[in-house]
């Protein structure tokens, strides 16, 4: 019976549920992209590696920059140090015979370290070699995009001139392909020996170490030695470095994509109310509309119990068909989005089931003020209703 009174009155049926299904359409599409970015930040800091430290001069103190030698040598007598290697960054405008790359490219000098600290390894070719920084040799490595950029996908750079704010650089090494990390693309970017890149850049002092510690129980030990260390170098001024750990880089985005969510979630599931409010409306009319037939069905003996479970029937199937409208419109919107819109979402089938879950639930609090009271007419009353 409460099916035949859902299906005589289509449009209504259709109306009332349009909030239900608009409200899990939002939450489940809302918590998938929250989802899909937290799964984005996850595999970009997966990059920055594990039982990593950065070291990052500010440069607010009276000394700003470490010396290499300094920055080469700021493991020493420090045990839980696997690799330590710092790192020159600028850019150049780079170009190969006619043709110039867009925009102008990241340019890192690195010590031979870099390879084993970064796990950044050359696909073809050869990584920097000591001889070429006591060398100031001009070579270079190249990022797959940069590499396709100039001289197309599928050729070989290996051996060939290229010319970084014009200066000649042979490049010995084309590096494997390494994605983005912190919307930073690895990539897109060239490799040539720290003491030419000082040279090139005008930059005698080091800004940036990457420290690489044995295991996740030698973290804090390693960073209370490397801020001793770092103390002493710029005279207890604390303002002139600051030490990143990777870990709690995780922690933070993980805790930030994690609040996120839940707010996203909670102003959708307010729509999810709305549409309870809607049915709540429905079925007060229907009780209205349909008050002779009550007293016609409990003159001939229906209980109030029946007559309560009818109503409420009703109720939770309009929320729950607009449940189920609302997952399949999810999964649409995340499909178009993701193929189309460039977003990244992850749908978890605990949002979904929850989801669907509470557009019941509400069908069920919101039919019950409806259902009893049209349980509790009178059949007398309900009979001589016009």
């Amino acid at each position: 019976m409460a099916w035949s009174s859902i299906l005589a009155n289509k449009l209504r049926t259709v109306l009332s549920m349009l909030g239900i299904l608009i409200g899990v359409a939002t939450v489940i599409s809302l918590m998938a992209m929250g989802q899909g970015s937290a799964n984005e930040v996850n595999s970009q800091l997966q990059g920055l590696g594990t039982n990593k430290l950065s070291v990052n001069v500010t440069g607010r103190g009276s000394s700003t920059t470490l010396t290499l030698p300094q920055a080469e040598t700021l493991g020493d007598d420090i045990g839980g140090i696997e690799g330590l290697s710092p790192t020159v960054s600028g850019s150049a405008s780079v170009r190969y015979e006619s043709v110039e790359t867009e925009s102008s490219v990241t340019v890192e000098g690195v010590t031979p370290d870099y390879e084993g600290v970064e796990d950044f390894h050359p696909q073809e070719g050869r990584f920097i070699a000591p001889l070429d920084l006591a060398a100031y040799s001009k070579v270079a490595l190249l990022g797959v995009a940069t590499s396709e950029e100039l001289f197309g996908a599928g050729v070989s750079p290996i051996g060939e001139m290229i010319l970084l704010n014009g200066i000649k650089y042979k490049v010995v090494g084309l590096l494997e392909p390494k994605g983005t990390s912190l919307g930073v693309s690895n990539d897109e970017k060239i490799i040539i020996p720290i003491t030419t890149a000082q040279r090139m850049l005008q930059s005698e002092g080091v800004r940036t170490v990457s420290v690489n510690v044995s295991s996740a129980d030698r973290m804090d030990a390693v960073t209370a030695s490397l801020e001793a260390k770092l103390s002493d170098i710029f005279r207890g001024n604390t303002n002139s470095y600051r030490i990143t750990n990777s870990e709690e880089l995780k922690e933070t985005a993980e805790s930030v994509s994690k609040t996120m969510s839940t707010m996203m979630a909670g102003v959708a599931a307010i729509s999810l109310l709305v549409g309870g409010i809607g049915i709540m409306n429905i079925m007060l009319v229907s009780v209205t509309e349909r008050t002779r037939e009550i007293g016609v069905r409990k003159a001939l003996g229906a209980r109030k119990k029946d007559v309560l479970f009818q109503f409420l029937v009703e109720a939770v199937s309009i929320s729950s068909l607009g449940g189920l409208l609302g997952i399949a419109a999810a999964y649409g919107a995340c499909f178009v989005m993701t193929e189309y819109g460039g977003t990244a979402t992850g749908i978890e089938t605990e949002v979904v089931l929850y989801s669907f879950a509470f557009s019941a639930l509400v069908g069920v609090l919101f039919g019950i003020f409806p259902a009893n009271k049209a349980a509790s007419l009178k059949p007398v009353d309900a009979l001589r209703h016009d």
